[in-house]
């Protein structure tokens, strides 16, 4: 086992399984998808691992970024992001790698952390885990490549529901409708992503890369272009009375009162 700060992997035959460590919501932020990119990155150069399976420890996968940190953060007139870095730029570094990569994702998958269970290449899932793009429902606008990558796995009409409802659907429906590829018992997740990803490692390496690479040439462009229309809605909406008190509702665990100001 090895480790980065908020993270862990391990070898299992010829799939890596890397472990995010901030339970129970692990929350993400610049450092965790840096962290995670830097660790498939290196993996591009493992000629032992075929394929990745990420994972993460506690009670959800990921909540998505943790908001009400940020807007203390930046209440006191302080960075919340380092100088120079921006969550989107890491994540445009996961969507380059090389290697399959597997989401187990057998908790809530929330906003953000929705964007990284759908930049991975396959979802393993449960009927107890929870997805949401609820970015509109505490008035924002979605990110981390969600306006492309959602809309690409469950069409177009279904993805804007989704957006504009903000709704939390349970893994089974997410499976239905395409988010998900395999539907399996909670206490099973990681170890049928870690089958899946071993039905991949039997095929040949080379092959499978360039078969990734092939269909990752868009992909990549288009991943790109969204993360930058996002990041300029979001940097409008932050300033916005609604975003305050979205955030603020969606922490008080009540229903926000939005003025379209």
């Amino acid at each position: 086992m090895t480790t980065l700060r908020d993270i862990a992997w391990a070898q299992e035959g010829h799939v890596t399984v890397i472990e995010i460590r901030r339970p129970p919501n692990n929350f993400l932020d610049v450092e965790l998808i840096g962290d995670i990119a830097t660790v498939l990155e290196q993996l591009d150069d493992d000629a032992q691992c075929r394929a990745v399976v990420l994972a993460a420890a506690g009670k959800h996968f990921c909540a998505g970024g943790n908001l009400k940190q940020r807007l203390e953060v930046e209440a006191r007139g302080e960075k919340f992001v380092p100088s120079g870095r921006h969550v989107y730029l890491e994540a445009r570094r996961l969507v380059q790698t090389r290697k399959p990569v597997i989401a187990a994702v057998h908790g809530a998958a929330i906003g953000a952390g929705l964007g990284l269970a759908v930049v991975t290449d396959f979802r393993v899932t449960c009927k107890e885990a929870r997805f949401a793009a609820n970015f509109n429902a505490i008035g924002f606008a979605p990110g981390f490549g969600l306006t492309y990558t959602l809309p690409r796995l469950v069409g177009q009409q279904r993805a804007r529901e989704l957006f504009y409802s903000g709704r939390r659907i349970p893994g089974d429906e997410a499976h239905a409708i395409g988010l998900a590829d395999r539907l399996v018992a909670q206490e099973d997740v990681r170890a049928a992503a870690v089958a899946m990803g071993n039905e991949i490692a039997r095929c040949a390496p080379l092959s499978i890369q360039a078969t990734r690479d092939i269909l990752n040439v868009e992909h990549i462009a288009a991943f790109r272009a969204a993360t930058e229309r996002e990041a300029f809605a979001q940097n409008i909406l932050r300033e916005t009375n609604d975003y305050r008190e979205g955030v603020e509702a969606a922490n008080e665990r009540r229903d926000p009162v939005f003025t379209g100001t």
